[in-house]
């Protein structure tokens, strides 16, 4: 029985990285990729065709007390999404308009699965990127590349915000701050503990330098 187990460990790990690999070789096999594309195909971004349903629970903790706790169903095929959030459940699918009682559940979407997969709305939106320059980061103080994406001022949830994104030679994120639109609020995370899976590369956690504020993810499935 052990054997089993720490064959299927083994082969779990050559998977993970097997997808790393393949990710890393479109990377570099395509030069003409601007940065943005680069970080978006380094996490997996031409696997997500092959997805039929993704679920996790977007969790959020303050000073050790849970503050949020959703568990999403999302059938990319069809945008069918359902959310349950403290013993309740309810679906809707993603069209142009929304009936008013769906915008609920629509901006909480938008908002969790936007930190689930950030990397690829940098392909996905309409957001402007600035040239990558080298910067500190914020949180560990190691210089990295870095870039801004800005959103336009009009349109959708939180019009006007920016992130300053600090990745690495791989590029993988590794912090990030997001600044809200008009010069207000600001907030910097880490973005770690990376998992593969079905070769969606997906950053579980996401700290405050002092730790007092964690985002993260948990009950991850990710089907083909």
């Amino acid at each position: 029985m052990k054997k089993l187990i720490i064959l299927s460990i083994i082969g779990c790990f050559l998977i993970s990285c097997n997808n790393r690999k393949k990710e890393k070789e479109v990377v570099t096999e395509n030069p003409n990729l601007e940065v943005h594309e680069k970080i978006a195909m380094a996490n997996g971004f031409k696997e997500f065709d092959s997805i039929s349903q993704i679920k996790f629970t977007f969790n959020v903790k303050v000073n050790d007390t849970l503050r949020s706790e959703r568990r999403w169903v999302w059938n990319v095929k069809s945008d069918k999404i359902s959310l349950t959030e403290k013993d309740s459940t309810m679906s809707y699918t993603k069209k142009d308009s929304l009936e008013e009682d769906k915008e609920y559940i629509d901006q909480r979407f938008v908002n969790d699965s936007y930190w689930l997969l950030f990397p690829y709305q940098l392909k996905w939106s309409d957001a402007e990127i600035s040239e990558t320059k080298k910067s500190k980061a914020p949180i560990s103080g190691d210089e990295m590349q870095m870039l801004t994406v800005s959103y336009p001022s009009e349109g959708g949830y939180t019009p006007g915000d920016s992130y300053d994104i600090y990745f690495d030679e791989d590029y993988m994120i590794q912090e990030w701050v997001y600044k809200a639109s008009g010069g207000g609020r600001e907030m910097a995370t880490t973005w770690e503990d990376y998992e593969d899976f079905n070769g969606v590369m997906i950053s579980k956690m996401h700290k405050s330098k002092d730790g007092s504020f964690e985002l993260f993810f948990s009950d991850i499935s990710v089907e083909e």
